[in-house]
């Protein structure tokens, strides 16, 4: 039986550029010129001249450390995220990213749908909930920057980092799966209290950058720069996060649902929903009918009070004078 791993498009497409790209920049350095990388890898004095560069740096890697990092982070997370939104909301995510901010933007990504999943390393050794991810991410990055000069990385990380969860938190569109909608009606943003700015930091930091972030936001909201979320929005949000919790992360290695099959789902679940509430609407009516009639005067008692009326009226005719 042959051994096959269903790929996204899109994945598969980001997953062969990373190697051509990445062969064809080793080739350049070690072939050519060592300097000759330039020409598919990003550097300041060389990129007016060689535009193409911003989108071949994306996927041209140095190494082989560097090199399986990035498949890793294309192939696992390609294939649930690009499940899980398709492929156009995929693509606008990965667009705009680069290698290292790729990663930072996949982990937020992860953040926002699966936050309380636990990742077990080490058989077990270690435990850490996705939610913690891209603190640990920053985290990392930035230390680096600072200890081992790689102020690149720092950069793309922190880019990587903001620009997904301003994407997701105020711009990317998703179906509205709450319990009050039974349209196609869809939502901008998520305005979940678990997926907000302060939510990304250890609960001691919290306050302070809740604070800071809600000063800017408002700052911007005043600007119209962006909309603000109503209390139904926040509540809306609460709810699709809770429903994205219990669902749960699936095998990244299967199949998987198709984006058709889960909608034909959500479709059973308001069809269920809404015979189960004309249902219940029918108990009520039938349960209402059974008291009027239980409250209303019964004919054939009323008939047997009137004939024993009558025969009590005859016995007494029968026994007077």
């Amino acid at each position: 039986m042959q051994w096959r791993v269903n790929i996204p498009p899109l994945t598969r497409v980001l997953l062969v550029l990373l190697i051509v790209f990445s062969i064809c920049y080793q080739g350049l350095r070690y072939g050519l010129d060592y300097t000759a990388g330039h020409y598919l890898s990003l550097v300041p004095q060389w990129a007016l001249f060689t535009p193409w560069v911003y989108f071949t740096a994306t996927y041209s890697e140095q190494n082989v450390f560097t090199i399986l990092i990035a498949g890793a982070t294309i192939f696992y997370g390609g294939k649930y995220l690009e499940r899980a939104w398709g492929s156009m909301e995929f693509g606008n995510l990965v667009v705009i990213q680069g290698s290292v901010a790729l990663q930072g933007a996949f982990l937020v990504a992860f953040k926002q749908l699966v936050p309380e999943h636990t990742v077990t390393i080490l058989k077990g050794a270690i435990r850490i909930r996705v939610k913690y991810f891209p603190a640990i991410f920053l985290a990392a990055n930035t230390a680096s920057g600072i200890v081992l000069g790689t102020d690149t990385a720092l950069v793309l990380a922190w880019v990587g980092f903001m620009t997904s969860w301003t994407y997701l938190r105020f711009y990317k569109k998703q179906p509205d799966l709450s319990a009050a909608s039974t349209g196609n009606h869809q939502l901008r943003g998520d305005a979940s209290e678990t997926f907000a700015f302060a939510s990304f930091w250890p609960d001691v930091v919290q306050p302070p950058v809740a604070a800071v972030a809600d000063g800017i936001y408002n700052a911007f909201v005043a600007l119209r720069v962006c909309t603000p979320f109503s209390v139904e929005d926040v509540e809306i949000g609460n709810q699709q996060a809770t429903a994205r919790g219990e669902e749960g992360l699936p095998n990244l290695l299967n199949h998987g649902e198709s984006r058709h099959s889960r909608s034909k789902q959500e479709d059973a679940e308001r069809r269920r929903a809404l015979a189960l509430k004309a249902l219940d609407q029918r108990l009520h009516a039938a349960s209402a009918n059974s008291k009027q009639h239980s409250t209303a005067p019964d004919p054939s008692a009323s008939n047997i009070t009137t004939n024993h009326m009558n025969t009590t009226s005859e016995a007494e005719n029968k026994d007077g004078p």
